[in-house]
């Protein structure tokens, strides 16, 4: 048996370190290390609350409209204001763009090189006239010796699966994606000012203009997105997947799903019938919907570097950073250990579609019929627990977020046009209160809680979907989601770990990274690059 250490984790973004055991070819236990401390909740304190939802948008520039329509969400609580019809579609439209860069970002640009052999791509044959093209500047820049994004990584490894002409085709998509991505980017800008951080979801509403020569413009690029997911995304994972079925056996973890809910329904202000509904599922009550709230989390700090309290609500919950050293017998992460019922959680796109289909969402259910059909796995959701099924639910919540983001803009027109085009709830600023913002980003569950105080923030903490995936041992020693779903998965060369790779990459962990490899029987330290 032997320890490795992953440290840092490449493409992801922030600072991960990683500590593998290997015995017998499989992973027999691990460590995941969120490297960086920031304390935006220390941050926040003292502050007006109004400010919040600017500050909480620079906690990620991958996901900065999410924490700020999270905190904007959390704030109207404390405020007692509900936005207007306009302002919440506006906000699930602007929402939906996040989602959509995002996703395609993380399949393309951070998972796909696991397994797309970018070289191999040289040998495939092709007549289209694309394709060519794309090969011949592809081989310029081997030849060169400087592959850029694509240097250091582990081509003509066993366990890259994929003929070369899917090879080609993905890399020619690759190149595709990075106009995608500006696209979802652009659309987020036209009522959210700009990207990142937008600027037109305060508290109350949004201070944005609106007319139909804007949505006009925003409908376009949205049908652009999603004639891409359609006719390239999709098909590209159900290219892909038949090549890497093992991988629906590979990476269940816990077993454990939660998600907050997120794109609220304009009639209703119940979190349960949001596009993607809120609730959680149990490994051991089965593929059944479970009632879930904020009061049910708590926060172990055990093997965290905190002098904070363990076990406390978020809403009593304390920041207090006490660093002593990594030792995974110890402490070992910046991350927390946040339970639901004393449950560790997966968070994340899968948990999301997972529970939207066993809560009998029409859409979602369709679309997850569909896929395990043409996987040839119909009436099997189980396989959907596993690193495949992650990245099908992310393609699959790319193209129902996309087809539903037309009919919110054609029902934003519509409200225009008959004169509905009320933007915002005024309010008056409270001398004390206390609230909280329950949303997903696309990586997964994200809450704040506030509390104010002579009408300024007395306490903001945050528990954020990477922390839910990344935690550490909580007190009783259970390991956090993506250690968990580390045990058991088969590694062919632990100097090329290209398997523990695909199963962190499949969380997309929010965190970033060397790899250094520790030989235990010399202390000689391999050093890796992952591209």
């Amino acid at each position: 048996m032997a320890r490795y250490v992953i440290d840092p984790m490449t493409r992801i973004e922030g600072h991960l370190k990683l500590e593998v055991e290997i015995d017998g070819g499989k992973v027999k236990d691990a460590w995941t290390s969120g490297t960086l401390f920031r304390g935006f909740e220390i941050i926040l304190q003292g502050r007006d609350p109004r400010d919040a939802w600017q500050y909480t948008q620079r906690v990620c520039g991958v996901c900065p409209t999410s924490h700020g329509h999270t905190s904007t969400m959390g704030l109207e609580d404390s405020f007692k204001v509900t936005p207007p019809e306009n302002a919440i579609l506006m906000r699930n439209l602007i929402e939906g763009c996040q989602f959509l860069h995002s996703h395609i970002l993380w399949f393309y640009h951070l998972t796909a090189l696991d397994y797309v052999d970018v070289v191999s791509a040289l040998s495939a044959k092709t007549s289209d006239p694309k394709l060519l093209s794309v090969q011949a500047k592809l081989k310029t820049f081997v030849e060169s010796g400087q592959l850029g994004p694509f240097a250091n990584a582990y081509w003509g490894h066993p366990a890259y699966k994929l003929p070369p002409e899917i090879n080609l085709l993905a890399v020619s998509h690759y190149l595709d994606a990075l106009n995608m991505q500006a696209l979802a980017a652009s659309a987020s800008a036209i009522f959210g000012g700009k990207m990142p951080m937008t600027m037109t979801s305060p508290p109350g509403g949004v201070n944005c203009m609106v007319n139909l020569d804007l949505i006009s413009h925003f409908l376009y690029k949205i049908k652009t997105l999603q004639a891409f997911i359609d006719d390239v995304y999709i098909p590209d994972v159900l290219a892909v997947a038949p090549f890497y079925l093992d991988w629906a056996g590979i990476g269940k973890g816990h077993g454990n799903y939660l998600a907050w809910g997120v794109f609220e329904d304009p009639a209703t202000k119940d979190p349960y019938k949001r596009l993607l509904p809120r609730g959680a599922v149990y490994a051991d009550q089965g593929l059944k919907p479970q009632k879930v709230g904020p009061e049910m989390v708590t926060e172990d700090v055990s093997r965290s570097w905190y002098k904070s309290g363990s076990g406390l609500n978020p809403a009593k919950g304390e920041t207090d950073p006490d660093f002593s050293g990594y030792d995974t017998s110890k402490k070992y992460s910046w991350a927390k250990a946040p339970r639901l019922n004393g449950k560790p959680m997966e968070v994340g796109a899968l948990s999301r579609m997972l529970v939207a289909y066993v809560s009998g969402q029409p859409t979602a259910k369709e679309l997850i019929d569909g896929a395990l059909a043409k996987l040839g796995v119909a009436g099997k959701p189980e396989v959907l627990l596993s690193v495949l099924g992650r990245i099908a639910a992310r393609a699959l919540e790319s193209k129902l977020v996309a087809d539903q983001m037309v009919l919110w803009t054609m029902q934003l027109a519509s409200n225009l046009g008959a004169g509905k085009t009320k933007l915002f709830s005024q309010y008056e600023l409270p001398q004390s209160g206390s609230g909280i913002g329950l949303w997903e980003a696309p990586r997964g569950a994200l809450a704040h809680w506030n509390t104010i105080e002579n009408s300024v923030l007395k306490n903001y903490q945050l528990v954020v979907p990477t922390t839910w995936n990344v935690c550490p041992r909580d007190d009783k020693g259970v390991r956090g989601p993506i250690e968990e779903a580390l045990i058991g998965t088969p590694v062919l060369d632990p100097k090329k770990p290209l398997e523990v790779l695909r199963v962190v990459h499949s969380f997309d962990p929010c965190l970033a990274c060397t790899v250094h490899l520790i030989d235990p029987g010399t202390n000689e330290i391999y050093k890796f690059r992952v591209s």
